[in-house]
């Protein structure tokens, strides 16, 4: 134990300041330290630490049903799995922190490791069975390091700034999502009967009750407010003619891709769809 000029210490009073050397393991910023008699007091200590860590990650179940919930989300979410390495703890503590405040239900940032220090050959061997990103905040890859990131293809990526950290991984998160898809609602219409249509089948003569209803818009068919289908028009036509489109209040027929089954009474919801730029 040493203070801040490297003199040998036996004693620390509090609120001063000391290094201490010959840990077997690299604690994080803000553990506890605590003072024990002996090696063998403190590996008991441990030892019964660690029992009761076991304990409670063993015994702990959901309260409620939203928390049942809340774990099945979890499971389902995408992982973005990522290597961070930082110039010291604390920043690689902080940044560890932001990526866990961004995602959601749909994807969340998988932390694989994250250390003080430069990039070694072990992170990018790690990144590489994951497929994970290598974050260095402040540091950089060794050689070994670089050649191992270029032969496998590990990306690596160096920081200065948390705030372009967090904004990049925010961006490759939504990137791996893909685009969300926002839904429009066009109309509403219920079949009065269903005809023979020839070649094509059956078609189902309908009234539109709300909205428009758009020839080869995305349709969904209701049973006593189950849907039964999800699909396409495949034609829409007032008496024998087709038409683009059937304003509320007007009458009409149509028809479904690879669908006959309709029944009077059964309602026709039409929409449409669109792919949006998914943001985090």
């Amino acid at each position: 134990m040493v203070d801040e000029r490297g003199r040998q210490l036996d004693e620390a009073a509090p609120a001063r300041p000391v290094e201490i050397l010959g840990l077997n393991g690299a604690p994080s910023a803000g553990d506890d330290f605590s003072v024990v008699d002996s090696e063998a007091r403190a590996r008991d200590v441990s030892q019964y630490r660690q029992q009761q860590q076991r304990k409670r990650r063993q015994f702990t179940t959901p309260t409620s049903i939203e928390g049942m919930f809340s774990q099945l989300k979890e499971k389902k979410a995408e992982e973005f799995p990522v290597v961070i390495r930082g110039d010291v703890q604390g920043t690689v503590e902080a940044i560890v922190q932001s990526l866990a405040k961004i995602g959601g239900e749909d994807i969340k940032a998988r932390i694989l490791h994250a250390a003080a220090g430069g990039i070694t050959e072990t992170d990018v061997t790690l990144a590489n069975a994951s497929n994970a990103l290598i974050i260095g905040f402040n540091v950089r890859a060794n050689k070994q390091a670089r050649e191992a990131a270029e032969r496998d293809g590990v990306p690596i990526k160096y920081y200065s700034v948390i705030y372009d950290l967090v904004d990049e991984v925010k961006a490759a998160m939504a990137g791996q999502l893909g685009p969300a898809i926002e839904e429009t609602a066009l109309g509403m219409a219920e079949v009065r009967d269903v005809f023979s249509a020839g070649k094509s089948g059956k078609a189902a003569g309908c009234l539109v009750t709300e909205g428009v209803i758009r020839r080869n818009a995305k349709a969904r068919l209701l049973r006593d407010n189950v849907v039964i289908y999800t699909g396409r028009l495949s034609s829409l036509r007032r008496f024998k003619d087709d038409v683009d489109e059937v304003q509320s209040g007007v009458e009409c027929g149509m028809a479904f891709e690879n669908y006959q089954d309709m029944r009077p009474g059964d309602q026709v919801e039409a929409f449409e769809t669109r792919e949006v730029e998914r943001k985090l």
